[in-house]
């Protein structure tokens, strides 16, 4: 089994589309969206959600009112301040009346869950729950079964989530015998996309010619070369800023990196957005041609790799 990743060192790249591009030609493949934060892959293959799974990042602070002397003492080694005095909500779970009239309850969104305040309150009234953080699906698609997941607002532990997706991925690929995971990861150099990057077969950069473009290339090269995954290098809309784009070229002859494929700027690719579709399922123009030609680059690259 095979792990194809497309990643790109800054958002707006074009990753996504292309990630959907890719899945529309490829075949026996398993497909992942491990861009949890922001997952949008969904809306270009418009799955139907087969199941829903929920996620647990970490724990986080809950105050029981009926043991709570009302000392204070945990909200004044509450170092984030999540744990303060506030008029009581009915129903609400994390709050606490003290027997001296407090009232203390624990901000969700602000808790790391360090335990501090479970360590400092000699009533025992403060415990570590696991916080429901977020989903992840698994759904089928007209281009095969898609995994993929949502983060809730504000919430941590991404990297974790990510992993959860890539593993159901493979549990998937496993079952079905296909020979291909196709990911479309976060943009960035972060966490998640660690998470999403270590061990896969062969990763794909998207980057786009300009400074900005370059510049977060190079660090996703840097990245890469870290945790010695090989990657290729994709040019989108490589003809806006033509002097760009052979800067850029330059710059992977230097890496020794393989430029997969350059796409051309083309409305075929807003139309298909627009009507939530593959651009390699709608459309026959220069940019659709140019992502084909890069899938056979990348399936002989992929052959390489995998040897």
């Amino acid at each position: 089994m095979q792990e194809l990743l497309v990643i790109s060192g800054k958002g707006g790249t074009g990753k996504t589309s292309i990630a959907a591009a890719l899945a529309a030609l490829a075949e026996d493949k398993v497909l992942a969206d491990c861009d949890v934060d922001a997952a949008d892959l969904h809306l270009l293959l418009r799955p139907e959600v087969e199941s829903v799974n929920e996620f647990y990042g970490s724990n986080k602070a809950v105050i029981d009112a009926g043991r709570c002397t009302g000392c204070g003492r945990c909200m004044e080694v509450c170092r984030f301040g999540a744990i303060t005095k506030a008029a009581p909500v009915a129903g609400e779970e994390n709050s606490a009346y003290g027997s001296r009239g407090s009232i203390f309850q624990v901000d969700s969104l602000s808790c790391e869950g360090c335990g501090v305040c479970t360590l400092t309150c000699q009533a025992g009234a403060i415990t570590m729950k696991p916080n429901l953080a977020g989903y992840w699906y698994i759904s089928e698609t007209p281009y095969g079964p898609l995994v993929h997941a949502q983060l809730g607002l504000a919430e941590d532990n991404s990297g974790k989530l990510v992993t959860k997706v890539r593993q159901e991925a493979r549990r998937l690929a496993e079952e079905n015998k296909a020979r291909l995971i196709i990911t479309d990861g976060p943009p960035g150099i972060g966490c998640p996309v660690i998470s999403s990057l270590t061990g896969v077969t062969l990763a794909l950069v998207v980057t786009e010619p300009t400074v900005a473009g370059w510049h977060d290339l190079e660090r996703v090269v840097k990245l890469a070369g870290h945790f010695k995954v090989p990657l290729a290098v994709c040019i989108n809309k490589y003809d806006l800023a033509p002097e760009k784009s052979r800067e850029i070229e330059a710059y992977c002859y230097e890496q020794g990196l393989t430029i997969a494929g350059k796409i051309p700027f083309d409305a075929d690719v807003a139309r298909a957005l627009v009507n939530a579709v593959p651009l390699t399922a709608c459309s026959q123009g220069a940019a659709a041609n140019a992502v084909k030609a890069m899938w056979d680059s990348l399936l002989v690259q992929l052959g390489r790799v995998g040897k």
